[in-house]
């Protein structure tokens, strides 16, 4: 079996395409390296390209006829620099997403799996969500993947396609092996800064405590990059017993169905680490609200998939990938 990854140099396309070259599925990788890395395409089968570029497109599917789907995780995805170039942010998200199905259409490919992102939920006071929650997404980066669903829900309807959301939750971890893993040297999110406030020896910033959950801090649903891969897969494997004429689209959320507040996730990452980091208690930021997490049932029920790893799991490959990331990769 033959899949196609769109943005298969990024993070999470790269995590899939070692799952599928593990699975025994040959992944063939589209990225523009805008954000993805080369060197995450060394010995895989790789087109420099954008999805927007049909002559790139029509070239993937002339010399591999035998593309069963495509996984589509090419995006740009910084929540500040969307809120700055939501112009930027549209074009690349929807914009080229509407010319890529328009090209996979004319190629005769019908399967798609979307990236999509839990970032669209009305997520705000530390409940569970489910698929039917209500969407509120809260940035043009957000938005876009909203857009998106709505925009291959109709053209799923319209006969032309079969689309599998797949909405991600906060993924954590790098691939096992450490074939691949974060990009950046200093990632933004929560466990990139307790790693960076544990290099450097300073506290880490508990920002806001009384939030509407169990400790007080924000909470999330971490789930270990390794798991959504195995997701992937199994999205591949399932897809036609899953999407049918009378289905041709469905959203299914990945996550680990527990939520894990700030405070737990520092204890987490103490149980990882020799030298324990100290915190401090300070105040939310603009913006901040206390968060959510999912149920998994879907998951469950539809793909036969439930987390295998455990959030130290995930704390623990991202340490390791450190190291190797700055021999890897060359900035």
């Amino acid at each position: 079996m033959t899949i196609l990854i769109a943005g298969g140099a990024g993070y999470i396309g790269s995590t899939v395409a070692s799952a599928c070259l593990d699975a025994g599925v040959t992944p063939v990788i589209l990225d523009s390296l805008v954000t993805g890395r080369g060197e995450f395409t060394d010995g895989r089968i790789f087109y420099e390209g954008d999805i927007s570029d049909g002559a790139v497109v029509d070239r993937v599917f002339s010399e591999h006829p035998d593309i069963s789907a495509v996984v589509h995780c090419a995006a740009l995805i910084v929540v500040p620099e969307s809120v700055a170039d939501p112009i930027g942010y549209y074009e690349a998200n929807v914009g080229k997403s509407l010319d890529f199905v328009r090209h996979l259409h004319r190629n005769g490919c019908d399967r798609l799996i979307f990236s999509s992102s839990a970032s669209i939920y009305q997520a705000e006071d530390g409940s569970p969500v489910t698929e039917d929650s209500p969407l509120a997404p809260q940035s043009p980066y957000a938005r876009t993947k909203a857009v998106c669903e709505e925009m291959f829900a109709d053209i799923a309807a319209a006969g032309k396609m079969r689309v599998l959301s797949l909405r991600y939750f906060n993924p954590v971890g790098s691939d096992p092996l450490l074939r691949t893993g974060l990009q950046l040297k200093r990632p933004s999110h929560a466990l990139g800064k307790l790693s960076q406030a544990h290099q450097e020896g300073t506290p880490f910033p508990i920002t806001g405590v009384n939030y509407p959950t169990r400790d007080g801090t924000g909470i999330r649903d971490y789930v270990h990059v390794w798991d959504l891969a195995a997701a992937h897969i199994a999205a591949i494997e399932r897809f036609d017993s899953i999407l049918t004429a009378s289905t041709p689209s469905i959203a299914i959320n990945l996550g680990t169905g527990a939520g894990t507040t700030v405070r737990e996730l520092c204890a987490a990452f103490n149980n990882v680490v020799s030298t324990p980091l100290a915190t401090i208690d300070t105040d939310p930021r603009p913006g901040d609200v206390a968060g959510g997490y999912t149920t998994s049932d879907r998951a469950q029920s539809l793909l036969g998939w439930t987390p295998k790893l455990t959030l130290e799991d995930g704390i623990q490959s991202a340490l390791d990938w450190i190291p190797v990331r700055d021999k890897l990769l060359k900035d």
